[in-house]
């Protein structure tokens, strides 16, 4: 049920971007139990002047190869199981495609169930209709 918006400068291959792909859902099956075929992902690509950040907010240095991750998904889940998501897309991020662990921002959206529809115009997880 994750949905997932992958932010990156221009200029990267098609083999990196599914890299990127790949490695974050890995991570979501890893920590989040996320289902074999549960996988709906937007990846971004943009300019440099329409991609700005600190390079140093928070003490985490970060450069041009900076990769925003943003996850929407249900807010089912602890404060252990988000961390181990996190650790565990920088861990294969930094495999495939590369990417420094510095340069990986995950931001994660919680939503209630009843917030889904996947198609037909049904609730996908909400209660069932009386």
């Amino acid at each position: 049920m994750p949905i997932t918006r992958i932010s990156l400068r221009a200029g990267t291959t098609d083999a990196y971007r599914a890299a990127l792909v790949t490695g974050i859902y890995d991570a979501m099956r890893e920590a989040f139990s996320v289902p074999q075929g549960d996988l709906f992902t937007l990846v971004h690509q943009h300019e440099a002047a329409d991609f700005a950040f600190d390079p140093d907010y928070l003490g985490s240095p970060r450069g041009d190869g900076l990769v925003i991750i943003q996850i929407t998904a249900n807010a089912t889940r602890g404060t252990a199981q988000k961390r181990d998501l996190y650790a565990a897309i920088a861990r294969n991020l930094a495999r495939d495609p590369g990417v420094k662990p510095g340069d990986v921002l995950v931001n994660l959206i919680e939503v209630a169930p009843e917030n889904w529809s996947f198609g037909d115009g049904l609730m996908s997880y909400g209660p069932p209709q009386p």
